[in-house]
């Protein structure tokens, strides 16, 4: 093995299980390579060489020893910096929690490293989660691995990052409203935001309750399916943890057969926005699953223009409520382009929040019946555009903020309120060198059916064998 940091999780963990390197070793290639590309790529808050060298050894003693072992033991992993563990300080990517130092540990948190996954650090992140773009003005911009000069996707930007950079071998994220899918997008990955309530939301800072998931970013199918098999399920810290049986979402990646899978593509919306070369790429996507033996079924999706307006009415609210405070007292202490987005929130009434809520039920069905009576999924862009510089997106007044945002997170911020499992896929490479990515969307629980589909199409694609040329 010429570099052990481009391995797969999966790779990484069976090599580590079996005794062909350490995980000594396999943390000291990823500890170098952060510190190296840091100055580059500015996808760490805190980096943790100590630590996790630390509990490298602690993993190597414990397979010396014969015990019991997990299936991330010994691998390096890293996570944005708003899963909460006790006693060590977690920003949240903001001025005013720089030096928060929770009580508690996520679930997820915990579940990573009882299956003996070693923690790197916090990573960088939008502040407080609020931003589609990766951007940063208290910690400085996450970079894209695949050029510097362009935004990894938010808000889990470190996230993306580091995963894509290949400085650790998979990271979590959340996702209110795209910020795991649209990090993997631009950086090249597989991000997945399950179901809304497949995972515990205990000890993760929250943005908006109705809508914030977590999930994993990875540079395989099989490595995310490993990931969210581990951190899926009932948590009794969190009673709104779905309570549904975790299927086997690493077995779903295994030899996957798709003869027959009906793939739902939307006659309207999701490609209203698309440039050639974004369509391009999804139609040379949709040709593999076809030569999979997949069938291509056209569908009208419902009205979306509701959808996502009433997504910002439960958010808006919603975030404004756990920023309230702050926002009277410590605006200031405020990036302009988060201020400018919470504070809408203030003034939103009560009855349309609760209207907002009551219609949700009613219009996720009606999504439902539209797109999956004759499919099994549906394949959409993640971003309908190239990958966008950070000097095109770093708008330092409002002036055209609202339709940037827009223009990002169109395809992504729709599942948020629909509440439905998606997963986002690599795709190849628009004009301008970037990843282009699409999203395969199912019915609630379905994890297990878009790791199928998604693992099929990368054995014949196999994007984790391109990787940035980073030095």
């Amino acid at each position: 093995m010429t570099d052990l940091t481009h391995m797969s999780l999966v790779d990484a963990a069976e090599a580590v299980a079996s005794k062909q390197i350490s995980s000594r070793e396999l943390t000291e290639a990823c500890v170098a390579r952060a510190e190296t590309l840091q100055p580059t790529l500015n996808c760490f808050i805190s980096l943790d060489p100590e630590g996790a060298l630390a509990e490298a050894d602690q993993a190597d003693a414990a397979l010396a020893r014969g015990d019991a072992i997990g299936t991330l033991h010994g691998v390096p992993l890293a996570h944005k910096d708003m899963y909460y563990r006790k006693g060590k300080v977690s920003t949240c990517g903001s001025e005013i929690r720089k030096d928060f130092t929770p009580d508690i540990t996520s679930t997820v948190i915990t579940r990573l490293a009882d299956a003996g996954a070693v923690h790197m650090g916090g990573l960088n992140m939008s502040e407080f989660a609020v931003g589609p773009f990766g951007h940063n003005d208290h910690w400085g911009h996450c970079r894209n691995p695949w050029n510097p000069e362009h935004v990894t996707g938010g808000s889990s930007s470190g996230s993306g990052s580091s995963v894509g950079g290949r400085l650790v071998f998979g990271a979590m994220g959340s996702d209110t409203g795209g910020s795991v899918r649209l990090p993997a997008a631009c950086c090249g990955l597989v991000g997945m935001k399950p179901t809304q309530t497949r995972v515990s939301r205990f000890g993760l800072m929250g943005l908006s309750f109705s809508l914030d998931n977590a999930g994993p970013l990875t540079r395989t199918v099989r490595d995310n399916a490993r990931m969210l098999g581990l951190i899926a399920g009932a948590d009794p810290m969190d009673p709104t943890a779905a309570s549904a049986p975790v299927d086997d979402y690493e077995a779903a990646t295994q030899n996957p057969a798709i003869k027959g899978l009906r793939i739902a593509v939307p006659k309207n919306y999701y490609y209203d926005s698309a440039t050639s070369d974004v369509r391009a790429m999804m139609t040379d996507s949709l040709k593999v699953f076809e030569s999979l033996g997949a069938e291509i079924v056209e569908v009208a999706v419902t009205d979306h223009d509701e959808i996502n307006t009433l997504a910002t009415v439960l958010r808006g609210p919603e975030a404004a409520t756990l920023h309230g405070a702050w926002l009277r007292d410590r605006p200031q202490d405020y990036g302009a382009q988060v201020r400018a987005r919470l504070e809408p929130g203030l003034v939103m009434t009560g009855v349309h929040y609760v209207k907002a809520l009551q219609l949700r039920a009613q219009i996720s069905k009606r999504f439902i019946d539209a797109v999956f009576a004759n499919a099994d999924v549906l394949h959409i862009p993640t971003v309908s555009m190239p990958i966008p510089s950070i000097e095109e997106t770093d708008v330092k007044d409002s002036q055209g903020f609202p339709a940037l945002v827009e223009s990002m997170t169109r395809c992504t911020r729709p599942f948020n309120y629909l509440g439905l499992p998606s997963l986002a896929v690599p795709a190849g490479f628009t004009d301008n060198g970037l990843p282009a990515s699409f999203q395969l969307a199912g019915r609630p629980f379905s994890e297990a059916g878009l790791y199928r589909a998604a693992a099929a199409y990368e054995a014949v694609v196999k994007f984790s064998d391109h990787a940035p040329n980073l030095t």
